[in-house]
């Protein structure tokens, strides 16, 4: 069962995220805080990551970088799930090596699809199967 990682400091989103990701099958675990976050990515055995682009002590953004620059976790997929919506942030997080990039307010069940469809390409390169 794919392991997937939510980070976001809003509790009763990480919980619907929790509610909605695990209704299709998923193991997942919600963390408040960028650092949290960054640890849990770093120690945990995960398959995908959703980011919140602000988070108290470390951003999503520092994440994103500290994720991408570690081996383990380089080629991690993160999908960043913010309010955030301006053209430079967006394409900053991709250029960052962001996977994809969903702006609040969303659709839950886009964001399912969208995991699903990252993960489903991340098998093919030998990653767990969505």
């Amino acid at each position: 069962m794919p392991r997937i990682l939510v980070a976001d400091d809003d509790d009763l989103l990480g919980e619907l995220l929790r509610f909605k990701l695990e209704s299709v099958g998923y193991e997942v675990t919600v963390v408040g805080d960028g650092e949290a976050a960054l640890g849990e990515a770093q120690s945990g055995d995960y398959d995908l990551v959703v980011l919140d682009a602000m988070m108290p002590v470390l951003s999503g953004p520092e994440v994103l970088r500290v994720l991408r620059g570690a081996p383990r976790t380089d080629a991690l997929p993160i999908v960043m799930l913010t309010s955030r919506k301006a053209q430079t942030e967006v394409a900053a997080a991709l250029r960052s090596g962001a996977n994809d990039y969903l702006t609040k307010p969303f659709i839950p069940d886009e964001l399912v699809a969208r995991v699903r469809a990252i993960l489903k390409a991340e098998s093919g390169r030998g990653r767990n199967a969505a």
